[in-house]
């Protein structure tokens, strides 16, 4: 069964950093893109930050371009969304997904989601 869990969320002040992990069984991760996502109360879900499965190609939503950073680490199956300079308006929860081989392709499978909130 595949099956992504997200770990990491928490409460954090304005200005604090978090890291998300997101760690796959079932399958090898090396073969998919892997996207963050997130959705706030009352707010659409949005993308965040996807990286190709190779690892070559990153990109982010221009909201947390220069604070936030996608990584993965094939060997350990998981990929990581390390947040700096955290907002108020970053708290929702974040999900993974696995994508094709890239990015562009449609996300198939889901994480449970892991809770952010950023508050003083």
């Amino acid at each position: 069964q595949l099956q992504l869990v997200e770990s990491g969320g928490g409460l954090v002040q304005p200005g604090g950093s978090l890291r998300l992990s997101c760690a796959a069984s079932g399958f090898t991760l090396s073969y998919y893109a892997i996207g963050w996502f997130r959705q706030a109360p009352g707010k659409e879900r949005e993308g965040v930050s996807c990286i190709s499965s190779s690892g070559g190609s990153r990109n982010y939503a221009d909201s947390v371009k220069g604070r936030f950073t996608i990584s993965r680490d094939n060997a350990k199956n998981t990929v990581y969304l390390q947040m700096n300079s955290l907002k108020p308006e970053d708290t929702a929860v974040y999900y993974c997904a696995a994508h094709g081989p890239g990015c562009s392709t449609l996300p198939h499978t889901w994480g449970q989601g892991t809770q952010v909130t950023v508050s003083s």
